[in-house]
């Protein structure tokens, strides 16, 4: 008879699997510790110099065409009637500004621009949103709006004149016209692209109507919003220039025309660059309420 003998398995390969995995966590640990380790020792810039090497890059180009300015009329490449020098311009601002007449037409210009561009765009916003949530009002807006969008801002001076008179309601109204399109243009198109789900997920914490919009849909379209203010403060200083043709005796559009008359090259070029400069500050502010609204919604 033949005596069976016990097969056992030796201790150390039944301890082979759990220690080779023990073995592979705790590697995988310390690599990963020794990545998020890393990641946290990697140096970052600061933000200060990130914004200042963003101001010098951004001032090269006006830098060269002053130098290219200075020097095509040093050099007599054009006559002082038809491109004065830096100099020149310089001088007349200088003398504009110590008679007070310069911060008065800044100031009435900007602040044209900035009534217009807020009534533009809440009307924008309002009426944007009412066509984008609804197929209704798409269908009975939208057409009309679309063709009046492609009517060219001088084509409403003497209606505006008529109807309200040469004061500044008349103004006001205008560049509010020209503030109004891009916003509503936006914000209905980008309302008509959210994400149905997150919409539904909205109503199923019982937002509806106004709260819904204001919590969910509205958040969802910030960036196409900023867009669409940005493009509508761009074209109300554009239409600032027709809303100062209407028999206008103070602002930067009054400056051009004024200058223009009298054959002052020098103080047109003057207008020229501080509409560009006023253009560019307001852009920068709307810079920041995007910074702001997205770190408060998004």
């Amino acid at each position: 008879m033949t005596e069976t003998v016990p097969r056992t398995l030796p201790r150390t390969s039944a301890r082979t699997v759990p220690d080779a995995t023990a073995a592979a966590a705790a590697s995988a640990a310390s690599a990963a510790s020794a990545t998020a380790a890393g990641t946290a020792r990697a140096p970052r810039r600061p933000l200060a110099s990130r914004g200042w090497i963003a101001l010098g890059g951004g001032a090269v180009l006006p830098v060269l065409i002053l130098a290219a300015w200075q020097l095509t009329t040093a050099l007599g490449v054009f006559t002082m009637a038809q491109l004065p020098s830096p100099v020149m311009v310089w001088q007349a601002g200088v003398d504009l500004f110590a008679s007070g007449l310069l911060g008065q037409y800044a100031a009435i210009s900007t602040q044209r621009v900035l009534i217009g561009f807020a009534v533009g765009a809440a009307l924008g916003i309002a009426l944007g949103a009412l066509v984008g949530l609804s197929r209704a009002a798409d269908a009975l807006f939208a057409p009309t709006l679309g063709a009046i969008r492609a009517v060219p801002s001088l084509a409403w001076v003497p209606l505006l004149i008529l109807w309200l008179k040469i004061g500044e309601e008349s103004k006001l109204t205008l560049i509010a016209i020209g503030a109004f399109f891009p916003v509503y243009t936006t914000v209905s198109a980008a309302l008509r692209h959210v994400d149905r789900q997150l919409v539904e997920a909205g109503r199923a914490f019982g937002l509806h109507g106004v709260r819904l919009f204001t919590a969910v849909q509205l958040p969802a379209v910030i960036p196409a919003v900023v867009s669409g203010l940005r493009l509508a403060l761009a074209q109300a200083w554009l239409f600032l220039v027709a809303a100062e043709l209407i028999a206008s005796s103070m602002g930067l559009g009054f400056l051009l025309i004024d200058s223009q008359n009298n054959g002052r090259i020098d103080r047109i070029l003057l207008a020229i660059i501080l509409l560009a400069i006023l253009g560019k500050l307001t852009d920068a502010a709307v810079g920041l309420f995007e910074r702001w609204a997205n770190r408060k919604w998004a």
